[in-house]
C-alpha cells in the first residue's frame, strides 16, 4: 500500500525528548516500511525515518524560540498533504481534528488516530458535524467517551521490541515517576506513596509553561521534604537506566488517560507498574502479573508489597505479547484494509454505478 503518516509539528519524529504521539509515529512508520509499505512521512524537517520524508517546517515547532504560534505552520501543512493526497492508498492523520474540513470529501481513504483526551462536551458536536471521517482509538476507554462518533477500531500503542533491555536484577532500589508535571498526573501522590513505603523517588518530567505555576506553588515544595530527587526531561538512552533499574513505577494519574505509552516503556523494561484506576489503567495493566490497579494512596502503599515481588522475567513477556510495535503495525494494516475494502463497496452504490472518490455517498459510514 501507499500509505501518508501524517504527524503533529511540534516535535520531530522521533521527537529528541518528550513527545509521546511523534514517538508512536516514528514506530509506526518504521514498522510499516520494514512490511515493505511505500509510506511517506509529513513531519518536521528534522525528523529521521526510513521512509520518504516531506518537511513541514524546517525543524520541531516546541524547541523552536521564533515559533509563537503553530497553527499557521500546521494549516500549511495541511494544504502539502491536500496537494497530493491523491498519490495514496490511504491517509493516516495523528493530528486531532484540524483537517476534518480539509479531508472531508476522501473521508473514505483516510483514518484518524485520537492520541488525546475525549472527555469534552464539546466533541460531540464536532463528530456529529464530520460523520464521515473514520477515528481509531487508543483504548476501549478512549472510545467510551464518543459513542457518537465513527470509530472503527482500537489499536494499542507498541514500541520496538529491542528498544529497551529487560533488567531483572535493578540495583536502583527507588520508585520511578516518568512523564509530565501536571495536575492530571499527579506527582504529588507518587512523592505521598514513596516517602510511605520508605523508598526514594526519582522524577524525571518536562514542565510545560501551563504548569510552570503548578509545579512551582504545588510540586516544589514536597521536594524539600527530603527523598525525592527531581531529574527533569530524559531521552531514550537515559529512560533505559531510568526505568530498568527502578523498583516499580508509579502512575497515580487523576484524569482518564487515553493509553499511557510509560506504562508499556516500564514493562519493557521489566519494571511492574502501580497505576491508579483511571481511564485506560485497566486495559493496560494486568493485576498479578505486570503490576498493580489501586485507588488511593492508602491502596497503594498497602500494595507495594506486592509490586515488589513480581517475577520481571512476566512483566518483560507480557510486553513482548501485548505492546511491540510490530503487533501494532499488524493491526493498523488491518484497519487499512478494512477502510479501502469499504471503500471499493461504497463505488458501487446507488444502482450499481460507481461514484467519484471524493463524493460524499463513498464515504465510510460505520
Amino acid at each position: 500500500m501507499r500509505i501518508a503518516q501524517i504527524s503533529p509539528l511540534m516535535e520531530s519524529v522521533p521527537p529528541k525528548l518528550y513527545g509521546g504521539t511523534e514517538r508512536v509515529v516514528s514506530w509506526l512508520t518504521e514498522e510499516l516500511v520494514a512490511l515493505g509499505h511505500d509510506v511517506t512521512l509529513f513531519a518536521s524537517g528534522d525528523s529521521i525515518t526510513s521512509a520518504e520524508l516531506v518537511s513541514c517546517t524546517d525543524g520541531a515547532l516546541r524547541l523552536d524560540p521564533n515559533c509563537k504560534d503553530p497553527f499557521p505552520h500546521l494549516m500549511k501543512s495541511l494544504d502539502v498533504v491536500r496537494t497530493g493526497a491523491y498519490e495514496f492508498d490511504l491517509l493516516h492523520f495523528h493530528i486531532d481534528i484540524f483537517h476534518f474540513p480539509v479531508f472531508r470529501q476522501m473521508a473514505a481513504r483516510t483514518v484518524t488516530t485520537l492520541h488525546g483526551r475525549q472527555d469534552s462536551t464539546d466533541m460531540e458536536a464536532l463528530y456529529r458535524a464530520f460523520p464521515q471521517m473514520p477515528l481509531a482509538t487508543i483504548s476501549n476507554a478512549q472510545a467510551d467517551f464518543i459513542p457518537y462518533a465513527n470509530t472503527v477500531g482500537t489499536v494499542y500503542h507498541g514500541l520496538p521490541e529491542n528498544m529497551f533491555r529487560p533488567n531483572y536484577r535493578p540495583r536502583g532500589n527507588y520508585l520511578a515517576f516518568l512523564g509530565r508535571i501536571s495536575p492530571e498526573k499527579r506527582p504529588d501522590r507518587a512523592i505521598a506513596i514513596a516517602r510511605a513505603v520508605g523508598l526514594p523517588l526519582k522524577i524525571a518530567a518536562k514542565i510545560d509553561k501551563v504548569d510552570a505555576a503548578y509545579f512551582r506553588d504545588e510540586i516544589e515544595p514536597l521536594l524539600a521534604g527530603g527523598g525525592v530527587e527531581f531529574i527533569g526531561e530524559v531521552n531514550e538512552r537515559e529512560k533505559q537506566e531510568f526505568l530498568g533499574e527502578a523498583t516499580a513505577l508509579l502512575f497515580p494519574i487523576d484524569w482518564p488517560e487515553p493509553f499511557g505509552l510509560v506504562m508499556i516503556e516500564a514493562m519493557a523494561c521489566g519494571t511492574p507498574v502501580l497505576a491508579f484506576r483511571n481511564g485506560s489503567v485497566p486495559e493496560i495493566v494486568d493485576p498479578g502479573y505486570t503490576g498493580e490497579i489501586v485507588e488511593t494512596v492508602e491502596e497503594a502503599v498497602k500494595a507495594f508489597p506486592k509490586i515488589a515481588a513480581l517475577d520481571r522475567r512476566i512483566v518483560r513477556r507480557t510486553f513482548e505479547q501485548r505492546f511491540t510495535s510490530a503487533r501494532m503495525a499488524e493491526d493498523y494494516v488491518k484497519l487499512y484494509r478494512k477502510l479501502l475494502a469499504r471503500d471499493r463497496e461504497g463505488m458501487h452504490k446507488s444502482n450499481g454505478h460507481a461514484l467519484p472518490a471524493d463524493s460524499e455517498f463513498s464515504l465510510v459510514q460505520v
